[in-house]
């Protein structure tokens, strides 16, 4: 069924946009490459690696700021995996990647570039995955699927 240029299936009867196998394909490689980045990340952070028990001094807050963010971190990693967390998980880790850019510019003053790039990346697979992402977040406010 066709309808205003998108595509609806008759088992969601929700719309879907033609984003292609090779978009599809593409953020997928993206999203892997995204949860390794943030796994990693996220591990050294609850094992405690020294240099993040100094950055995390460094920020003030405490550590358990560390904790809450390693287990963020690797709460996403695994979510960018599974097909329908993987847009909220995305969204998620963009909003803690907005916390790394805003710390790194204003309180550690270091450079913002390296979370910036990861939080362009992951505001990408966000917007990729958009139509799970809503479908997820309708779910989740107790919103009936759309029918026909």
């Amino acid at each position: 069924m066709t309808t205003n240029g998108e595509v609806t299936t008759p088992e969601t009867a929700a719309p879907v946009r033609p984003t292609g196998r090779l978009a599809n394909v593409g953020l997928w490689i993206l999203q892997v490459l995204l949860a390794l980045a943030f796994g990693m990340a996220g591990a050294s952070k609850l094992a405690g690696q020294e240099q993040q028990v100094e950055l995390f001094d460094d920020i003030g807050l405490g550590q358990w700021l560390r904790y809450l963010t390693g287990a963020l971190e690797v709460a996403g990693a695994i979510g960018l995996l599974i097909p329908a967390l993987a847009g909220l998980a995305a969204l998620g880790l963009a909003g803690v990647m907005l916390g790394a850019v805003l710390t790194d510019a204003f309180i550690i003053e270091g450079s913002p570039v390296f979370p910036l790039v990861l939080l362009a990346l992951a505001a990408l697979v966000a917007w990729g995955r958009r139509d799970r992402l809503a479908e997820t977040g309708g779910r989740l406010l107790g919103r009936p699927r759309p029918t026909d």
